[in-house]
């Protein structure tokens, strides 16, 4: 059997990313991948005539093709082919204001008609708006400082970067206040907060900043094709490169010689190589992949103070609709629900027993890609939190029962706060507990975000120390669970990030 220089396990965003990158700096791999198909997360399925995505709501750090981001400029880059499609809207949120107050909000996409539309909602919040912007300007300079591959220097960050070094221990919320938002304008700002499963009151500034900045700046997309689009792009490009692919093979165990790994022991055998990059949850590389005395007491100590991300922890219902999303009413891509504006009490709020949270979002497809379903028809999907208790302990005889009772609710809360009634038009319905993630992914409570990133667990944090925290020789993790957070942009990132660190590593390994 032949010997690779690296082994990628795990066909997910980041192994993908990974395993292209490796292809460009000519190294032999395998990836080698549990499922039957690529991408993870990053996949769809059939209902009768309709192709759903399981996961995608929307992507960032896209661009346009005449001023693409660093999706669009990585695809690019590694001869990856996707159709995207814009989003205009940024979203539209349907809540209650801090001060009690009814909130129905659309914000557009595009720095100026953002702050136009802010200042129409909360009349006075325009200055405040273009100094916060400022201040995400600024911090997208300092984070491509310290981020930029060399070690940077005190002097320079103090000079050149001071408002990144003042709001880069922060939370969001405290920034916000520290800028002179005005309450309300707070309110919307925070609508982003789910897709990184964190409150404000504990999720850095740098991190969200930087999301909704793109988001705003950038437009959202979404590939035409579903998010299997993309990773069958990957797919396909890393074949063209030369790149091996096993699909229906389970990484079990990495084995090593002294101290030095060596292998792989796969459900179809055991594979040479120098070096593994794991798409893997770590809690279950240290504990089960690794053996135990290779696993530094820094580590152990590491993955006990580490929380999963529990808000990542979700419902989704997927719907096909026998009439066009026009004539139910609907003209916004995504409207977010929420019960209250607070987001620290919106978290809160999710370890409640089903449904009692009050938060959902519904995204349409057909709104801004007519294609994405048979003429005169359209795709509806509704996400929710909820607690892993909540369907860990749930007796095996009413779990299909209880799936269908909580898209009953979904579809009731959509009636009764959204004015959207899609009871009559359900041709294909399918739901997804967390139970059903954990399944797919592999991934403990089937939390698909992830570690936690509020507080000391910063993606500031994780990614400038990235590079400090590989001590078994041969093995880097990637992942959502990385440097860079979760996301799909994120875990591009990460693959990058991670196989051009491999690639050093290598380096010194034949120089010796």
């Amino acid at each position: 059997m032949a010997k690779y220089d690296v082994v990628v396990v795990g066909a997910g965003n980041a192994g993908l990313s990974a395993a292209l990158q490796l292809l460009k700096e000519k190294k032999k791999i395998l990836v080698i991948e549990q499922h039957n198909l690529p991408g993870g997360c990053a996949s769809s399925f059939v209902r009768g005539r309709y192709e759903f995505d399981p996961s995608l709501h929307e992507l960032c750090n896209v661009g346009s093709k005449e001023a693409p981001g660093s999706v669009r400029k990585l695809m690019e880059y590694y001869g990856v082919k996707v159709d995207w499609v814009k989003i205009d809207d940024c979203f539209r949120v349907i809540s209650k204001y801090s001060d009690g107050g009814a909130m129905d909000v659309t914000m557009p996409a595009g720095r100026e008609k953002f702050i136009d539309a802010m200042d129409s909602y909360v009349p006075g919040s325009r200055e405040a708006m273009e100094r916060l912007f400022d201040l995400f300007d600024k911090t997208t300079k300092g984070i491509d400082y310290v981020t930029g591959g060399k070690a940077p220097e005190t002097e320079v960050l103090f000079k050149e970067h001071g408002d990144f070094l003042r709001t880069g221990a922060y939370p969001t919320l405290k920034v916000f206040k520290a800028v002179g938002l005005p309450q309300r304008a707070i309110d919307i700002l925070s609508t982003y907060w789910p897709y990184l499963g964190v409150d404000l009151s504990r999720l850095n500034f740098v991190h969200y900043s930087q999301m909704i900045k793109c988001y705003i700046d950038e437009y959202a997309y979404i590939p035409k094709h579903t998010s299997h689009e993309i990773s069958n792009a990957m797919l396909e490009r890393i074949r063209d490169l030369g790149g091996e692919v096993w699909f229906n093979c389970r990484a079990e165990e990495f084995l090593f010689d002294g101290g030095k790994l060596c292998g792989v022991k796969t459900t179809n055998g055991t594979v040479e190589c120098n070096y593994v990059l794991a798409n893997i949850n770590p809690d279950i590389v240290y504990s089960k992949m690794v053996p135990k005395e290779m696993v530094p007491a820094w580590q152990k100590k590491l993955s006990a103070a580490r929380k999963g991300n529990y808000s990542g922890i979700m419902y989704t219902c997927y719907f096909g609709l026998d009439c066009s999303a026009k004539e139910l009413g609907i003209k916004d891509y995504s409207i977010f629900f929420f019960g209250t504006s607070d987001s620290a009490e919106e978290y809160k709020n999710i370890f409640k027993v089903f449904m009692h949270d009050d938060f959902f979002i519904l995204t349409c497809n057909n709104v801004v890609n007519q294609e994405a379903s048979p003429e005169g028809t359209c795709i509806v999907a509704l996400t929710t939190f909820t607690s892993a208790d909540d369907w860990n302990d749930i007796d095996p005889a009413r779990y299909g029962w209880q799936k269908s009772k909580v898209a009953s609710e979904l579809v009731r809360e959509l009636k009764e706060r959204g004015g959207i009634d899609i009871s009559g038009h359900i041709e294909e319905m399918e739901t997804a507990s967390p139970l059903t993630f954990a399944r797919y992914v592999n991934v403990p409570d089937g939390a698909v975000y992830g570690f936690d990133v509020g507080d000391w667990d910063s993606m500031l944090a994780r990614m400038m120390t990235m590079h400090k925290e590989q001590d078994i020789p041969g093995l880097r993790l990637i992942g959502v669970a990385g440097a860079h957070g979760d996301g799909y942009n994120m875990a591009y990132a990460n693959g990058q990030s991670v196989a051009m660190a491999a690639i050093g590593d290598l380096a010194k390994m034949e120089s010796k």
